[in-house]
């Protein structure tokens, strides 16, 4: 077990680096950069005065010695400053990052509580009315644009109460929290549910056929049993892998969701940093991301030991 953790954690480590590179090489090959946005802006002609501007924010040095400032600033907590606020990266992201993880973690709840209890009774009420409705269901899910439905819930939230569900940094009551954060949650957690609940349906229905289930029936055991400790615990490994997946996406796929409601998370500011080019700010947004992502996956291996005592890994 010891092994197989360490072996990880190089993984880890390995893809992170990588990831690193591609973002800070690709965002400087790509064509425009800070210098040139800025002197548009304000009606630079001179190219002294853009010279000066590329010194000041070190864009003028080797892409390798400015690839090592950023790697040494990140292993001291030091990310940098916004070229365009003019403010430390870290004041600018770090208040926008409990707003989407709470944003993500309501959607992730969301998409639990409805994929996987539909997804159970849709295989054992397989080819009924009930299962059929629910495999529609899953369909719709699976191919409704997330900010399509969030502005179908806007505009159904404004038909019946008369309001918006606009985001408030400071909300009068846990009422009014609950509801600015469960309705973009619900539009962004749809598609996650459906998914579940399809991997759920199939995951359910592949363990059904088991003889070990076939064997639980003939000793006497009651349909409830056999549905939801025989057959649920060993169909669960599947959609524990695809809850993390979800769970990693929903961190960075919020952009629209974000935007539609006018949520300030780290999602909505990824998309403002890209355009004007804030390389520091998309720099350790997207490593944030793919920390996120990396972190999920390795947890989600992790739990595999628990749910699962076949499962061992030798050192």
């Amino acid at each position: 077990m010891t092994a197989y953790l360490v072996r990880r954690f190089l993984l880890m480590i390995l893809t992170l680096f990588g990831i690193s590179v591609i973002i800070f090489v690709l965002l400087r090959i790509v064509p425009g950069n800070i210098v040139d946005i800025l002197a548009d802006a304000a009606g630079f002609v001179n190219p002294a005065e853009k010279a000066r501007i590329e010194a000041e924010l070190g864009l003028d040095k080797p892409i390798p010695v400015q690839y090592a400032k950023w790697i040494g600033g990140l292993t001291r907590g030091d990310l940098g400053f916004s070229y365009v606020s003019e403010k430390p990266a870290l004041d600018e992201i770090l208040p926008r990052i409990p707003i989407t993880a709470r944003l993500a973690a309501a959607a992730l709840v969301f998409s639990i509580l409805f994929g996987v209890p539909l997804g159970v009774i849709s295989a054992v009420k397989q080819n009924t009315s009930l299962d059929y409705g629910l495999r529609v269901l899953s369909l719709t899910g699976l191919s409704m644009p997330a900010f399509w439905l969030g502005l179908l819930i806007l505009m159904a939230f404004v038909s019946l109460t008369g309001t918006l569900p606009i985001y408030s940094a400071a909300p009068k009551s846990f009422i009014d929290s609950l509801i600015m954060y469960s309705v973009p949650a619900a539009a962004v957690g749809f598609r996650s549910s459906a998914l579940i609940m399809r991997l759920t349906r199939s995951s359910m229905l592949e363990v059904l056929r088991q003889d070990f289930i076939r064997t639980a029936r003939s000793k006497g055991a009651s349909e409830k049993s056999v549905n939801y400790h025989h057959a649920l615990r060993n169909a669960v490994l599947p959609v524990i892998t695809i809850i993390g997946i979800e769970a990693a996406f929903l961190i960075g796929g919020l952009i629209v969701t974000e935007t539609v409601f006018n949520i300030p998370g780290v999602a909505r500011f990824l998309v403002e940093a890209i355009r004007w080019r804030d390389y520091p700010i998309v720099q350790n947004l997207v490593m944030f991301v793919a920390l996120i992502v990396v972190v999920t996956n390795f947890l989600v291996d992790m739990a595999y030991t628990a749910l699962d005592p076949r499962i061992r890994y030798s050192d």
